[in-house]
């Protein structure tokens, strides 16, 4: 009986040491990549901007529609299709913008556009003057349940130039045509991808409007592996804030490399 005793002692012994060393490795792990990510941070918010459009005679002047982030030479800066204006008041000169805090400063570039694609909702524009510190894109595959982090201005400016990091992991890769619950949710733009779906990355991570454009990238490398562009909505658009799913997407970053590829843009 106490030989027993003894082995179901040991038994639990090695049991319970096996688990303090693996919660040990993943606490060590988390540390690790908290650590990394902070690193990470200082290198890319540089070249992170909010993305809208400028008229000096209007108020409030600058108008935000999104993120954006800077890509190449530190002139193309990378946001979604559908955050740029379908048309610009030139008679009142209202000019495509991106706005960052540089140097404890609001600072403001001119920028146009010279490349979109709407079937996969990127678009790239080239600053008028000035540079911002590039990001770097990813050549790796993603694989679900791997760790990412995103960061943009969720709330537009509202929070000021001071954009805001939420991390979470790919929780799937699916086709972007999630399927409807009847048809009066039906429009050209979605009979288009139910034709020809692609796969975009599902998130279990929150983001809000502002977030489209945002750049989702390594948490150690900050290289960028897709396009934050759009959030599941549960209820309605007004309650997004309020009641978020927390659930995002993101467009794959070989959608943005085809494309500076077609346009002669690829560095």
């Amino acid at each position: 009986m106490n030989r027993t005793l003894s082995w179901e002692r040991n038994i639990l012994w090695l049991l319970t040491s096996a688990l303090a060393a693996i919660s040990l490795l993943i606490m060590g792990e988390e540390a690790s990549a908290e650590q990394s990510l902070v690193a990470t941070l200082d290198d890319i918010k540089p070249g992170i901007v909010a993305v809208g459009t400028y008229m000096p005679k209007r108020s409030p002047r600058a108008q935000f529609r999104g993120t954006g982030f800077a890509i190449g030479n530190g002139r193309l800066v990378v946001t979604n299709a559908h955050v740029l204006p379908e048309s610009l008041q030139v008679e009142r000169r209202e000019r495509i913008a991106v706005f960052i805090k540089k140097n404890g400063r609001d600072s403001l570039y001119y920028a146009k556009e010279v490349a979109v694609d709407t079937s996969h909702d990127v678009a790239v524009l080239k600053l008028d003057k000035g540079s911002l510190t590039p990001l770097k894109l990813s050549g790796k595959d993603v694989r679900e349940g791997e760790l990412y982090a995103f960061t943009g201005y969720p709330i537009g400016m509202v929070l000021g130039l001071y954009p805001v990091t939420h991390r979470g992991i790919i929780s799937a890769i699916s086709p972007v045509a999630i399927p409807m619950i009847n048809s009066s949710q039906l429009n050209a733009k979605v009979m288009k991808r139910l034709r020809a779906p692609y796969n975009v990355y599902q998130l279990d991570a929150t983001a809000y409007p502002g977030n489209s454009g945002s750049p989702l990238y390594h948490l150690q490398t900050g290289e960028v592996i897709g396009i934050i562009n759009k959030v599941f909505v549960k209820e309605s658009k007004e309650n997004v804030l309020s009641k978020p799913s927390g659930i995002s997407y993101a467009i794959p970053i070989v959608h943005l490399r085809n494309l500076l590829k077609d346009k002669g843009l690829l560095q």
